[in-house]
């Protein structure tokens, strides 16, 4: 049995951990409240017949888009089960960010509450593909097409025969942004749980004991693989809060629930250090073995300070939403390089290459490739067949990213050699930002790129070319801002505005965002040979 939804809960409770906790959820007011296994696989088996009961089919997406709440533990497991596939929406997106996906996916079924389904509603009517939405705070059905989940789950038996499943069969629709166009969907499949049971023991060095605790949201792939599919494939308890960050709290969490792993990021480990004050000297965690960093490159001075206030280490891991699991990282029996990303793991083969694809030598810059046949590879850019195809050479994946090796086989990231920005962890492609800025009456042309940033390693700064007549003011900014915010996400809010009389393009019409980046940083401005008079 392959089948995802199946090994987290069903083969757990078989193996006897049906009374062990698997969720410890942790609310805003540091409550917790405790869910075993044996509850995860009941009630993930209620929704896999809900989806039954409405007629779904195998295959057909299903998209939950909540904050983080237990229904979405056993929404996911359930639609896995089901072999529907199952796709995660942050649940700051703005309603364009959200219709975009459903759109682009075809959902059949969008599981939400009240207050996310005002955001969106205007939206709704034109997602013909769309036949139910499942608010969890709902009491009672409204209509054919506005369902109650509490109700729809009280009729549902806790018994689910998981059907076979080819571990090519369709599991996790995730949306990741590209440097132009709309988010891309990356398809993963059931048989990808290996690669990630793979890293649980050889990255994380997970036993039955621990406590682990990843602090990514479920939207994130790193939230879906190592906040839900890879702990839960090792049956070990893990820690999922639902209050904002707060670095008392977080501490709090580590010590009282006695944390062994801790997986976090490094925008949030920065937002920690501001915070020292308040928890230096104040909090001890004998039970905390090792932390682990993920999202963005881990820089000494981070390092430096966990080694220096937790008096623990931590490692950095390398993956993207399309590897679907780590591929390159530091772990325990690896010597640290500060900075660096650490090496690969076992049975896959990284290499930074030259322009002709050729394996280049210790500190050469180039294009980091992996090479195809781990588990866990996304299988397709939904509706982007040229897409996908463009991002292989021979046997070898382009990650998109920029990095060198060094003599030791250690590799380090250099940056994008797109032009996505890495905001706080978070891709953003720049075209979702400049589509609604454009949108607006008062701007005529807009350009988005990332620049260096101390907290957010990338802040977003957008070049707008005003309207005749119009006049910047500290009003159109805000008003840019919230429609931002509103649109796509608060995650893509520009950081500065910059008003120019003209956005740098080739005779093509595309921009030159590398043009603008260096004109920004007050670099060399390169060949532009190519740029319109």
């Amino acid at each position: 049995m392959k089948n995802t939804g199946f090994i987290c809960t069903s083969q757990q409770c078989a193996a006897g951990n049906a009374e062990k906790v698997a969720l410890r959820l942790i609310t805003p007011d540091l409550s917790r409240i405790d869910y075993t296994f044996q509850q995860l696989e009941a009630e993930s088996n209620r929704f896999a017949n809900v989806l039954q009961d409405l007629g779904i089919c195998k295959g057909e997406k299903v998209f939950i888009f909540l904050p983080k709440q237990v229904e979405v533990f056993f929404a996911f497991l359930g639609i896995l089960k089901f072999q529907a596939i199952v796709g995660v929406l942050f649940s700051n997106f703005g309603k364009e960010a959200v219709f975009d996906r459903l759109l682009d996916s075809a959902a059949k079924v969008l599981v939400t509450k009240q207050s996310l389904y005002d955001r969106i509603s205007e939206v709704l009517p034109n997602l013909p593909a769309l036949e139910k939405v499942i608010l969890t705070d709902l009491p009672e059905h409204e209509s054919d097409r506005l369902l109650s989940y509490a109700q729809l789950v009280s009729g549902a038996g806790t018994d689910y025969t998981v059907a076979d499943t080819d571990p090519e069969t369709p599991s996790v629709l995730h949306y990741t942004s590209g440097s132009t166009g709309r988010p891309k969907g990356v398809l993963h499949v059931h048989g990808g749980y290996t690669h990630h049971l793979k890293t649980m023991d050889e990255v994380f060095q997970i036993e039955p004991d621990d406590i682990y605790w990843c602090t990514a949201d479920q939207a994130w792939v790193t939230g879906v693989t190592y906040g839900i599919i890879g702990p839960w494939a090792k049956g070990i308890t893990q820690i999922h809060f639902t209050g904002k960050f707060d670095a008392v709290d977080w501490f709090e969490i580590l010590q009282r629930e006695k944390v062994t792993v801790w997986y976090t990021a490094p925008t949030a480990l920065r937002m920690l250090i501001q915070d020292e004050a308040r928890i230096d000297g104040k909090y001890e965690l004998p039970d905390l073995k090792r932390v682990y960093s993920v999202g963005e490159p881990l820089n000494p001075e981070i390092l430096f300070w966990v080694r220096r206030v937790m008096k623990r280490e931590i490692y950095d891991t390398w993956f993207q939403t399309e590897t679907g699991g780590v591929m390159i990282a530091n772990r325990p029996g690896l010597e640290i390089k500060p900075g660096s990303m650490g090496k690969p793991l076992p049975g896959i083969k990284a290499i930074a290459a030259g322009e002709q694809g050729e394996e280049l030598g210790p500190e050469q810059i180039g294009s980091l490739r992996v090479k195809k046949g781990w588990s866990s590879m996304f299988r397709m850019y939904l509706n982007m067949e040229e897409q996908y195809r463009e991002k292989f050479h021979g046997d070898f994946y382009d990650t998109g990213d920029l990095a060198k090796v060094d003599s030791d086989g250690y590799f380090w990231f250099l940056g994008r050699n797109d032009d996505v920005i890495n905001t706080s962890g978070h891709l953003v492609g720049p075209f979702e930002v400049e589509s609604v800025l454009l949108e607006m009456e008062e701007i005529i042309d807009v350009a988005v790129i990332g620049a260096p940033d101390d907290m957010l390693f990338e802040k977003i700064v957008a070049f707008v070319k005003l309207k005749d007549g119009v006049e910047w003011s500290k009003g159109l900014e805000v008003k840019c801002r919230i429609r931002v915010s509103k649109q796509v996400s608060p995650i893509a809010v520009p950081s500065e505005f910059v008003v120019t009389d003209k956005i740098p393009k080739n005779r093509s019409g595309k921009i030159m965002r590398r043009v603008i980046k260096a004109q920004y940083l007050g670099k060399d401005l390169g060949d532009i040979s190519t740029m319109e008079d």
